[in-house]
């Protein structure tokens, strides 16, 4: 077993530390689990920079509770005939938190950049966009080389964040540090493992949904510190909350749990072909990845860890969802088979290192799968890294295997393409099947449901027995609020839409 650095202590306890203006009684403080990455939707790939740009940057289109398409900034959409274009008309009257004119021009734009900035993360995804075409002020039309279903998901997510042009123009390679959109919230400060402190945009769109004078995300990785910070008035939200803590927050006549089926879920990502850290046994082989598969039991995780609240899956699709593949349920635990696929492969002992957020709960789940491989012959050395860190190594390929959370989507293909397509941003251990690149590329070329339910199944059936990953859980979205906020709506997807929430007196 791992011992946790005095430093993360150190910072935990830090994180009571708070500033006079958080006195305030218009300011919402919401405790997070860890730092985002980059607070360019760009350049973002963590969920807590999702999180974040979220209350800063309005999208194009939004998702509802039922995870319908809403509008945004985008007022109406519609696709052509032949489904290789989408018309879509914007709001009138909106301006950038900078006093910059929102229209077609700022969304050609934006487009531009998510396709062809250096520094963008999006490139792979908006791959299919072959031109956007102004119209006229309010309208603008995506041009697509082939008809492409997840086009409405990626404008309702960070590609339809829309960002300044002109402060986005002078911040250059700056912008993560002062960004400029069109969301409620603008950018005020970043003190990094500290907090982001956001404030009322005065040229907001919909002022009525603005119930603050500011926004704060205070980083607390520990789940049972972010609990006392609530319970002690010194946050108004938090996310995340341990399973285990459930009872203590329901007793609590001051505090409310708010819940929601997720569609995100948790993921253990392999680096097979990316420099010499993937020169492993558990890198190169399969049947080393499925050993590793039938030594632990994913079960057990939900129950010791969460308390059995979360769902055990291997999928990245929630169970019993539309492209759920009930051909391939959650395998049961099985050490002698674990055994025997190690023998069979070469391998009986094999050790690799298991790159860790250093949040209690997260470092919880891998020394449970480290004692329970090890029963099979692995030798799991578990790192703990701050989620910052460990997502820049991972992107760096300086990793053997590590953990990974996505929040989920609408569309499956940004449920399962962005790991394991060849060109997935997410993709950071390089893994390439060229059949499976090939359904994957056909599945979001298709309109139609049934035909694209039959092509991600078949897709499962190569990735699955692959394994350059092993989905772990779906989660149960779980927040704790003080009993005075108002406003809050919970999304399958987990992200806090600050947008509309306030403070009652």
């Amino acid at each position: 077993m791992m011992q946790r650095p005095i430093v993360w202590l150190i910072g935990m306890l830090a994180a009571f530390v708070f500033s006079s203006h958080l006195a305030s009684a218009t300011t919402l403080r919401i405790g997070m689990t860890s730092d985002p990455d980059t607070l360019d939707p760009a350049g973002s790939g963590s969920f807590i920079s999702l999180q974040i740009t979220g209350a800063m940057c309005d999208k194009l289109i939004d998702t509802d509770p039922d995870l319908n398409y809403v509008p945004m900034l985008a007022t109406e959409w519609h696709w052509s005939d032949d489904n290789r274009a989408l018309t879509v008309k914007l709001r009138p009257g909106v301006v950038f938190q900078d006093g910059e004119k929102f229209d077609a021009e700022a969304v050609k734009w934006n487009f531009n950049r998510y396709q062809t900035s250096p520094q963008s993360k999006r490139v792979s995804q908006l791959k299919p966009i072959t031109g956007v075409t102004v119209i006229d002020p309010l309208t603008v039309r995506f041009e697509l080389s082939e008809p492409y279903a997840p086009l409405l998901m990626l404008l309702a997510d960070r590609p339809g964040m829309m960002m300044a042009p002109r402060a986005t123009v002078e911040a250059g390679l700056n912008v993560t540090d002062h960004p400029v959109c069109a969301g409620p919230y603008q950018f005020v400060r970043r003190i990094a493992q500290d907090r982001i402190i956001l404030q009322r945009s005065s040229n907001y769109w919909d002022p009525s949904k603005v119930g603050f004078d500011e926004v704060d995300f205070v980083t607390i990785p520990d789940g049972s510190l972010r609990l006392t910070s609530l319970r002690t008035g010194q946050l108004d939200l938090i996310e995340r909350v341990s399973p285990t803590d459930l009872d203590t927050l329901r007793s609590d006549p001051h505090l409310k749990l708010i819940s929601e089926p997720g569609l995100g879920y948790q993921t253990l990502q392999f680096n097979l072909n990316r420099g010499p850290m993937s020169d492993n046994p558990i890198s190169r082989d399969p049947l080393v990845r499925e050993a590793f598969e039938a030594s632990i039991d994913r079960e057990v995780i939900n129950e010791v860890v969460f308390s059995g609240q979360y769902s055990a899956n291997n999928q990245p699709e929630p169970l019993g969802g539309t492209y759920y593949d009930p051909d391939f349920p959650v395998p049961h635990r099985d050490v002698e088979r674990a055994k025997a696929l190690l023998k069979q492969a070469g391998h009986p002992h094999v050790t690799f290192t298991l790159n860790v957020p250093n949040d209690p709960v997260t470092a919880q789940i891998a020394e449970v799968m480290q004692s329970m491989s090890a029963e099979a012959g692995f030798d799991v050395k578990v790192q703990l890294m701050e989620a910052v860190s460990l997502f820049a190594a991972a992107d760096r390929g300086e990793f053997q295997a590590n953990f990974s959370i996505w929040s989920g989507r609408v569309d499956p293909d940004q449920n399962i393409s962005i790991w394991v397509a060849s060109n997935g941003f997410l993709n950071r251990g390089q893994y390439s099947n060229p059949q499976l690149d090939a359904l994957l590329q056909k599945a979001t070329a298709t309109i139609d449901k049934d035909q694209r339910v039959s092509l991600y199944r078949q897709a499962a059936a190569i990735y699955l027995k692959d394994r350059p990953y092993l989905f772990l859980y779906h989660y149960t979205w779980l927040w704790g609020a003080t009993a005075k906020l108002a406003g809050f709506i919970p999304n399958p997807d987990g992200v806090i839409r600050v947008r509309g929430m306030h403070l009652d007196q």
